[in-house]
């Protein structure tokens, strides 16, 4: 008898070739998968692993102190020798304010010395009193806002308070919640010509890589979503 090498027609072993091959066919694949994943993990972890934010890219013009009276605004009032008098006054939503003896007077706009001497002046000229001495010292600044939206607790417009910072704005609004992009917080401030928004880093500030960054009356603060 004798034995011949090489090809074969059985078709059971062809059968288990092709099986074989599919086998091994299949099994690249999910190497080849695996071999991704673990790539695309080095990747995020090196991205982890990186650099710290910071915020010395942050460009942003110094806040400007705004101390003109507005609707809603509480205000003290004094006059010397006058003691039986009201001491508080709220700004009306018209931007006037009812006042003793010189009744309503629009004062939205004004500074606080400014009121001062529009009260003692009608004082003068309706023969009131010869030579009032008034104080006028602001108590709540009501109509003065900060907004804060996106990926916070409670979004919302929060009463500015001079020197309120980034941080304490977000504390206002609750604090930012579980899909947050600490990285990516939007500050945008309105200037005299537009507005100018910087993206500012919430970590950098709380873990002391960036000192906190004082706002303005009228800034606004949007919170993005964290990318999974």
């Amino acid at each position: 008898m004798m034995w011949r090498s090489g090809a074969t027609n059985d078709p059971v072993v062809a059968e288990v070739s092709v099986r074989s091959a599919s086998v091994a066919g299949a099994s690249g694949e999910r190497r080849a998968r695996a071999l991704g994943a673990l790539l695309a993990a080095m990747v995020a972890l090196a991205s982890a692993c990186g650099p710290a934010a910071t915020n010395q890219h942050v460009e942003l013009p110094a806040p400007i102190e705004s101390t003109s009276l507005g609707p809603g605004d509480v205000f003290q009032m004094q006059i010397v020798s006058e003691k039986d008098l009201p001491q508080q006054y709220q700004i009306a939503s018209d931007g006037t304010v009812d006042l003793p003896y010189i009744h309503r007077q629009k004062v939205v706009g004004l500074e606080p010395q400014e009121v001062q001497e529009l009260v003692t002046r009608e004082l003068i000229a309706k023969q009131i009193l010869t030579n009032p001495s008034v104080i006028i010292s602001v108590q709540e600044y009501n109509s003065k806002k900060v907004t804060v939206l996106g990926q916070v607790q409670k979004p919302g417009a929060f009463s500015f308070a001079s020197g309120m910072t980034l941080i304490q704005a977000i504390s206002l609004a609750g604090g930012l919640n579980s899909i947050a992009h600490h990285d990516r917080v939007n500050l945008t401030r309105k200037l005299k010509q537009g507005a100018k928004t910087v993206v500012v880093s919430v970590d950098a500030i709380t873990e002391g890589r960036s000192p906190d960054i004082p706002l303005q009356a009228g800034d606004q603060i949007y919170v993005h979503e964290r990318i999974f």
